[in-house]
């Protein structure tokens, strides 16, 4: 793929030179370890609890109903108010989740229907948390700067989410989900400190008004911009059909007996792939033909999900799902690259708040989707059929969305 030329006296890594950027990422990748340790935990014990696959997959369901109602009033608040106090707001309510998670865990009091009422107020908060967060960065650094801090930002998700499965695995099967909990109450703590140690202290405030015209701003707007609709419709399909992971710890326990040491490893397997592909973009130009490597990113995406359901082999699974994990990242760091640059700052929340809609609802609706599967014809058809359709959507895309399959940079 062709390359852009190197940004005038940019560098690479040039992101980390803003003070309030790196203040973020830190507190963002302590909190998002913590955060990916507490939902090792959560389904490990939902399914010790009920021993369903469709109890799985209704737990996805939980998480993405309350993000598909208050999404868009989210990202209306983003764009209205300081992001920065928004988001301390947010980062407060889901540390009390997971704090009534602990409780819960300690009294040996929880059960199916209080994780999915948790799940359901920790859905609520990340709806106003997300567009927030994503509408922040692009004001703590600067335009040149841009394209870099969003590759790093996706990348520091994905090492959290490489330490959060392992360290969350190997915590469960030593001392049980209750300190996991906990230790995800501190990790919100480390974010908060993080937003109150910023030099800018009113950052980020929008000029938005909370009204219906807000609304019908980010509807116009969207109409005129295929490559961003298009971008975002195709996540969706694409990890409606392969998001399937919730069904991990039936592997994990079922067909590849490795317990919940093995777990974790599975958890971490897709943010190490995309963690080791998200270095490298950080360090390279950027692509040229966006378009036509998200679109193959998204197939092997798809190609390598379909192997993992009918891989009997635990290291080979692991395999498959790091390259998952790889090919998801440039797909990632493509749609926010294209999403950020081309968006106007006051419609940034907004926007987020659209995407977040598509790119959480694909793969928490497609757990319920993988569960029901799963439930009528086994874990192994379910995941397998599921990215046998990804590779479709992929092709479908390419097909009846020539603007994307053509675009560059």
């Amino acid at each position: 793929m062709h390359l852009l030329p190197d940004v005038a006296g940019g560098g690479r890594l040039i992101a980390l030179r803003s003070r309030d950027f790196r203040l973020l990422l830190a507190g963002q990748v302590v909190s998002l370890t913590g955060t990916q340790m507490q939902q090792v935990a959560v389904v490990w014990q939902l399914y010790l609890l009920t021993g369903s696959p469709l109890a799985l997959g209704m737990l996805g369901f939980f998480r993405v109903a309350p993000i598909v109602v208050f999404a868009l009033g989210g990202g209306v608040l983003a764009d209205a108010f300081d992001r920065r106090k928004l988001m301390l707001v947010t980062q407060s309510a889901l540390a009390l989740v997971s704090l009534a998670l602990a409780a819960l865990s300690h009294a040996q009091r929880t059960s199916p229907p209080a994780i999915y009422g948790l799940a359901f107020v920790a859905g609520a908060a990340t709806a106003f948390d997300n567009p927030a967060r994503q509408a922040l960065v692009p004001r703590l650094v600067d335009a040149r700067q841009l394209p870099n801090a969003l590759s790093l930002y996706v990348t520091v998700f994905q090492v959290a989410t490489i330490a959060g499965p392992a360290l969350g695995g190997l915590l469960l099967a030593t001392t049980g989900p209750t300190l996991i909990y906990l230790v995800d109450v501190l990790s919100y703590g480390v974010v908060i400190g993080a937003l109150l140690a910023m030099q800018h202290r009113h950052t980020g405030r929008g000029g938005a008004s909370i009204s219906p015209r807000a609304v019908a701003e980010v509807m116009r707007f969207l109409r005129r911009a295929p490559i961003i609709w298009s971008t975002m419709l195709l996540d969706f399909v694409a990890t409606f059909f392969a998001g399937s992971l919730l069904l991990l710890p039936i592997f994990a326990d079922q067909l590849l007996h490795v317990g919940p040491r093995g777990l974790g490893l599975l958890y971490a397997a897709q943010p190490f792939g995309a963690a080791l592909t998200g270095a490298a973009l950080s360090t390279m130009r950027a692509l040229r033909r966006q378009g036509a490597a998200m679109l193959w990113s998204v197939a092997v995406y798809g190609a390598s999900i379909a192997l993992f359901g009918l891989s009997p082999w635990f290291w080979v699974s692991f395999l498959l799902l790091a390259v998952s994990g790889a090919a998801d990242m440039v797909s990632a760091v493509i749609r926010n690259i294209v999403r950020q640059t081309l968006t106007p700052d006051e419609l940034r929340g907004r926007i987020s708040s659209v995407a977040m809609t598509f790119f959480m609802g694909g793969p928490q609706l497609g757990e319920v989707e993988a569960g029901a599967v799963a439930r009528l014809f086994g874990a192994r058809v379910s995941v397998a059929s599921g990215g046998v359709l990804c590779v479709l959507a992929a092709a479908a895309a390419a097909v009846l969305v020539p603007q994307l399959r053509r675009y560059e940079a």
